[in-house]
Formats: structure tokens, sequence, C-alpha cells
């Protein structure tokens, strides 16, 4: 009896790792497919699905990726997770200079894939440790940023598109203007020194601390100040596919402005913005005279 019960528990253990076996041919065959499509320009909007954002930006998002991602990279066997009618690619890919994991999300119906998202932000939380835990997977903290800085980003495109609607852009535009508060913030975590000298190094803290920019403070003098900043905002609409179907960068750009321009005027200044880097906004100068 015992024989025959050893020999039962072989045969199912044989027939599940079969089945496992022959499930991840199908997810990689899935993979395999998909970057045949792409790199052979045979990817169309029909096999788009997308969970958030149109499918003319999602594909511009693919076409950019297919001339500046490895071929490499992509062919190499990424992770795979089924999760419901979603498969979960992730795959680690050099682009724009640097090596970051991504997840490639595809909606499967029947045999069929599309294309339904791309993160490259995507928290672990499937490997958390026996309850009760107080223990969770974390991030690398400028990714945290990024998250934040998205949150952020969003409610305020949620704000403006509402305004703008309901009263018109100017009010739009003062609505989110915050420049009694911040600098009253400057004044009160900085008070060691005069107002307007606080109000550029605490600009320059939370900015860098806060919201995770690179930020360089080339030049304070009690009438002229200079800080330069690589912003997670204006990243954020290069790299987002949501973001750029819910505003245009003028407008974009203009919420960004008008803030920076109401702070300063609280603190006393008077700001000019120039903006450098390969795309619009990807670093911004600001020069603060009196």
């Amino acid at each position: 009896m015992k024989r025959i019960f050893t020999r039962f528990v072989f045969v199912c253990l044989f027939f599940a790792g079969t089945f496992q076996m022959a499930h991840a041919q199908n997810e990689l065959k899935i993979w395999k497919d998909f970057v045949n499509t792409l790199m052979n320009n045979k990817m169309t909007l029909e096999r788009i699905r997308p969970r958030a954002a149109s499918k003319e930006t999602l594909m511009g998002w693919l076409d950019s990726m297919k001339e500046k991602a490895s071929l490499k990279e992509l062919a190499a066997e990424p992770e795979f997770y089924h999760v419901e009618n979603l498969v979960h690619f992730i795959l680690p890919l050099t682009y724009e200079g640097d090596k970051v994991n991504y997840c490639f999300t595809f909606l499967m119906e029947g045999n069929t894939w599309y294309f339904h998202g791309l993160e490259a932000i995507f928290v672990r939380l499937d490997k958390i440790a026996s309850l009760p835990t107080s223990q969770f997977p974390d991030v690398p903290e400028n990714q945290k940023a990024v998250h934040r800085e998205e949150i952020r980003t969003a409610d305020l495109v949620q704000q403006f598109n509402y305004f703008v609607k309901e009263k018109g852009r100017d009010f739009a535009l003062d609505f989110l203007k915050d420049g009694y508060g911040y600098f009253l913030a400057a004044k009160v975590r900085v008070p060691f020194l005069p107002a307007s000298r606080a109000f550029i190094l605490y600009l320059c803290w939370d900015q860098a601390h806060i919201t995770g920019n690179n930020v360089t403070l080339e030049k304070l003098t009690d009438n002229e100040a200079v800080v330069r900043m690589e912003t997670i905002y204006f990243m954020l609409y290069k790299a987002t596919s949501h973001l750029k179907d819910q505003i245009s960068f003028e407008n974009y750009r203009q919420i960004f402005e008008s803030i920076w321009q109401d702070r300063t005027a609280k603190a006393g200044w008077k700001l000019k913005i120039e903006y450098q880097g390969e795309y619009p906004g990807a670093i911004c100068i600001f020069h603060f005279t009196k």
C-alpha cells in the first residue's frame, strides 16, 4: 500500500512539473512573439489594450524603446507572473543610459496577447513575510521620490483641468498657487537667516530632500541667487504615458511657472526661469533678483 501511495505521489509530481514546464513555454512564447513583433515593425494599435493613456501614446513609447533599448537585453529570458488574465514580464533593460527593471504587462484573450502597460516602479509586495509582519518590501529612495511626485503632479493636473472647465484657465492657475504658505514654511523651517535668504535655502532643501530633485545652489547674495534643478516634474511628462493624454505641455509648464512665480513674489524676489537639456524643462535654472 505504501509503495502504491509513493508511486501515486511521484506520478502527480511528474504531471505537475510537466504542466508547469508547458505553461512556462507558453509564457515565454508570448514574450518572444512580442519582441519579434516590436523589432520587425509589426506592432499595430490593434495589439494595444491600455490600462491607462491612449493607444497612440503607448505606441510612441514602444517606438522609442525599439530605437534605444538593446535587442540583446530584450531577447533575454524574463521573469514572468500570470495573474488572472494578465501576464507580467520583468526584465532589466538599459534605456537612456540607466539599467532599470521594467515590468511589461500583457492582457490575454484566449491565446492572443495585447500590450497592456509598462512600469519602471513596482513593489514586490507578493514577497511579504508570513503574518503577522511589520516588514514590507521597499524600493530605492529615488523611485519613492518619483512615486510621490507623480501622485502630486496627477492631483495638480486633475484640479487644473477641472477648474479650467468650470471657471476658466486664469482661475485654475490662481487656485494652484501656494506662495504665502510656502514662504511661511521657509521662515519657520529656517529661522536663523533673513527671510529672503531663508526662502532660497529652504527651496533648495525642499526640492532636494522632500521632492527628490537634483539641486545645485550656484549663487546666493542679498540681491541675487541662482538655483539649477533637474526636476522630476518635467521628467514625468516625458516618461509617463497618461499625462500627455490629460494636458498639453504648454499648460503643464504653465502650472509649474505659475506656482514658482507666485512663491518667489511672496518672498520678495523676482524670478526668471531658463530651460536647458534635450527635453523641454529637463534642467531648470532659476535666476532670482531683487
